[in-house]
């Protein structure tokens, strides 16, 4: 992107202030909101087809600073900088029963929202479902990568994760535009820091692919810990993105649980 657009993009941006929840399909009478935070690098263009795709449920997904209509802002860098507005945004939306979906950073992000929304004494969620993370209390792994040179930081990225398009990889241009954002996500995960606190109340479903090489089923059963509530684990086929390749059943999964009030 030129720097004239880029300027002129980021005016533009701090004039119409972009809502953090945004509303593609409103509902009437829904009979619950599920707010939808996306995987690192995405925006909330991720959930388009679930708008029209879960009976009596409005879908808002959650965009954050940096991603498409939002490109302009500056990134957040650390998931304690996204927690507090992000809670002030959702604080100011709910309305009735309501839900929180997150894949991978987005469920670090979420399960972060969820408890500080809990110190503030707002209405709990009736259903968290984090999908294809670790829970936050295990440790991490891997290397930090956040930081790496841009052809070692993509190729940690297609190695851990996988799915940075080829189209991304060969464009300059899109690789300046994208890879600020990409990398702050994966700083919030690489930097993450788990407090110990007491479990939510909510009902917890723990979603992920069974190729998944990043996350296993093991690291996705001891998201129990982080409940009081009803747990299930939810496996697909698929790799860290078997949300993508198996809409279906993850948005038949998602539907059960959400039909009975959580």
């Amino acid at each position: 992107m030129h720097d004239v657009s880029r300027k002129r993009l980021r005016g533009r941006n701090r004039l119409m202030a972009p809502p953090w929840i945004r509303c593609p399909r409103p509902i009437a009478g829904a009979r619950v909101r599920l707010y939808c935070i996306p995987h690192a690098g995405g925006g909330a263009s991720a959930f388009r087809t679930w708008t029209t795709a879960l009976p009596g449920v409005e879908v808002r997904p959650v965009q954050l600073p940096g991603r498409e209509d939002r490109i302009g802002e500056p990134p957040l860098r650390t998931a304690h900088e996204i927690t507090g507005p992000l809670t002030d945004a959702l604080q100011t939306d709910l309305s009735g029963e309501w839900a929180l979906f997150g894949h991978s950073m987005g469920a670090l992000v979420g399960f972060e929202v969820l408890r500080e929304l809990r110190r503030r004494g707002a209405a709990e969620p009736v259903h968290f479902f984090a999908s294809g993370h670790r829970a936050p209390h295990l440790p991490d792994p891997d290397p930090p990568m956040h930081a790496l040179p841009d052809a070692e930081f993509l190729d940690a990225l297609d190695e851990r994760y996988g799915g940075v398009p080829a189209a991304v990889r060969e464009s300059e241009e899109l690789l300046e535009l994208l890879l600020p954002g990409l990398r702050a996500d994966v700083a919030v995960c690489d930097t993450y820091v788990h407090h110990p606190e007491a479990p939510l109340d909510c009902a917890l479903t723990a979603l992920g692919g069974e190729s998944d090489g990043g996350v296993g089923r093991d690291e996705l059963e001891a998201w129990r810990e982080q409940t009081r509530g009803a747990f299930r684990l939810e496996m697909f086929p698929g790799d860290h993105f078997y949300l993508q390749q198996r809409p279906e059943d993850v948005l038949g999964v998602i539907s059960a649980a959400l039909g009975s009030g959580g």
